[in-house]
């Protein structure tokens, strides 16, 4: 793991409820109560870690909306029940009368200066790649504070871990020129990809691929179609919720790029979380990618029974076949029948 953090424990939380010091991803030693039972998440994709955890049923106050993640409010209703606010912003007041134990904020969130003024533990979180994916796991784990957290924790990234190793295993030999350039597009409109330093470079990499967006770093840029022109990427992913190149009004030019002529235009799998960005689902992306990438390598790979069984395991939720699919498709549950 190339990042690591301290704890400070007063005695083993495998043990006994203690009050725990922890460093954060954003280099603050934040005291957590000896028990945590309400927290208000600012962070969308964080949910998904705390669900993993067994500890969605603890967010009271959330920055998601049904409407927006269908699946995760349908893997965790009582996210229903949460007060929900608009963007990233909770109302600090409000969270006192809502007696939350601990806020978790996304790093460089600007709103933990007030949580922290009425006296409540911002624990923040943050990541670019899959080590730190794993990093964050553990450290919300801890700032929860409960054996069953830290043993969820330890489950998944053994999970994450495993998964890494064979796709190494595989890719390891394959030479550069057999890498796909893949493009990685978060907004058509407007246009946003994702370059290096990123969580999105990292599993293209991880997946056998290269990233196309050369020479750009960071999270949803944005850049012309002239610039894709000139990447000529061999494969774009879009965002499940990336709107379609037929519709966009570069359409004239993105149809010159080789990946759209060739017909490698993907749609990336959508489910609690956005596979393609900072959720847990993020080990199932890794192999959605790899066999989207390298089919002849990856051809034994059933991703609607991997996808069942994550869902299982990490979300305690009995995933259907279809839904499953549905997912994969980078598309919402079926609506309920009025009939029903």
């Amino acid at each position: 793991m190339k990042r690591l953090f301290a704890l400070l424990i007063g005695a083993s939380l495998l043990q006994n409820a203690v009050a725990t010091t922890l460093l954060d991803d954003a280099g603050q030693h934040v005291e957590i109560p000896d028990k945590v039972h309400r927290v208000a998440d600012a962070w969308y994709a964080h949910h998904a870690l705390l669900m993993t955890l067994g500890a969605g049923g603890s967010i009271v106050e959330t920055v998601n909306h049904e409407r927006s993640r269908p699946w995760m409010f349908l893997v965790q209703p009582s996210l229903k029940q949460a007060a929900s606010v608009n963007g990233t912003a909770f109302n600090a007041e409000s969270l006192l009368a809502d007696k939350v134990d601990l806020v978790f904020v996304s790093t460089g969130d600007r709103n933990a200066s007030a949580y922290r003024q009425v006296g409540l533990p911002v624990v923040s979180v943050g990541f670019n790649d899959l080590d730190g994916l794993a990093h964050s796991m553990t450290m919300t784990a801890h700032a929860m504070g409960t054996p069953s957290a830290l043993k969820r924790a330890n489950d998944y990234n053994a999970y994450l871990a495993g998964k890494r190793t064979h796709l190494a295993d595989v890719l390891g030999s394959l030479p550069e020129s057999e890498r796909p350039r893949v493009l990685h597009i978060a907004s058509l409109n407007p246009l946003k990809v994702d370059g290096d330093g990123t969580l999105i470079d990292d599993w293209i990499k991880v997946s056998g691929g290269r990233n196309a967006a050369t020479g750009l770093s960071g999270n949803l840029q944005v850049v012309s179609a002239e610039q894709l022109l000139q990447w000529q990427p061999d494969v774009i992913i879009l965002a499940a919720d990336a709107g379609d190149i037929e519709q966009s009004p570069a359409r004239p030019l993105l149809e010159n790029l080789k990946a759209v002529r060739n017909q490698q235009v993907l749609r990336n799998p959508a489910g609690v979380f956005p596979w393609d960005r900072y959720g847990t689902e993020m080990a199932l992306q890794i192999q959605w990618a790899a066999q989207q990438l390298h089919p002849g390598l990856f051809k034994d790979t059933d991703m609607v029974s991997e996808t069942m069984g994550f869902y299982q395991r990490f979300f305690d939720y009995p995933l259907g076949q279809e839904q499953a699919k549905r997912m994969l498709a980078g598309l919402g549950p079926v609506a309920p029948s009025l009939d029903q």
